[in-house]
């Protein structure tokens, strides 16, 4: 069994590409868990009702740092009771995080910081993973994760310091893999880094394609797989396994 444990299939809908044929080809990869993550409060109302329809979706909801900013905090805390009154129906907290990519982004990372602390009690509470977005906010964000001692956490996409990457294992958290570490040197060396039962594979859909082409899809999370086997010079098969493994002790 093949795992997305992080896109955006509501976004890939926008592309002109259905859910049911992205469905189609991830199957058809031998991708059976697909991990949507939300960012706004309408797009996870949209997944939601695709996991509804497809039992290889799995609703991730949370709120995107940047969208976040555009909320007050009485708008914030009415996302979260609608996450608690989905909390049967979704396997995770995400996308959320922090965000720093332009330099006038650090006048508002008091309130990122006071929105992620918000999702990150609400993982602890609900006793679900948090999916964590920390471009060019890596510090920040670990130390904030740290503070409010969160144990399960994936850190996607990540992309920073190595000695950050071994306080990321140090604490026993999840960092997921690209597709597009087919190309990506950063990705690579994170995986010659970390130990195996540390990682999880994901596509960000519809970002990160491993051909550089667009829109990237769930069927790609195969190149995360087959580059990590490479790596760490072992089989495909395996990788799948301890995969699952990683998944089912994060996710149960």
């Amino acid at each position: 069994m093949l795992i997305d444990v992080h896109c955006h299939l509501d976004k890939l809908i926008d592309e002109g590409i259905s859910a049911e044929k992205a469905i189609k080809n991830a199957k058809a990869k031998g991708v059976e868990k697909i991990v949507v993550n939300g960012t706004t409060h309408e797009q996870n109302i949209i997944i939601l009702e695709l996991a509804k329809k497809h039992k290889e979706v799995l609703p991730a909801l949370g709120i995107y740092p940047l969208d976040a900013l555009k909320l007050s905090e009485k708008e914030i805390d009415k996302e979260i009771d609608f996450i608690i009154e989905n909390k049967k129906g979704i396997v995770a907290i995400g996308e959320v995080g922090l965000d720093l990519k332009e330099e006038e982004l650090h006048k508002t990372l008091d309130k990122q910081k006071a929105n992620l602390t918000k999702f990150v009690n609400l993982a602890i509470k609900l006793n679900k993973p948090v999916i964590v977005h920390s471009r060019k906010a890596e510090l920040h964000t670990i130390e904030l994760l740290e503070s409010l001692n969160a144990k399960k956490v994936i850190m996607h996409c990540f992309s920073g310091k190595m000695s950050l990457v071994d306080r990321i294992v140090k604490n026993n958290w999840f960092l997921s893999i690209p597709s597009n570490i087919h190309y990506s040197e950063q990705f690579q060396d994170v995986v010659k880094r970390v130990p195996i039962q540390n990682l999880l594979c994901e596509t960000d859909t519809p970002y990160l394609h491993p051909l550089k082409e667009w829109p990237n899809e769930p069927a790609n999370v195969i190149y995360s797989y087959k580059k990590i086997a490479e790596i760490k010079k072992i089989q495909v098969k395996e990788v799948e396994k301890q995969i699952e493994d990683n998944f089912d002790k994060l996710f149960k």
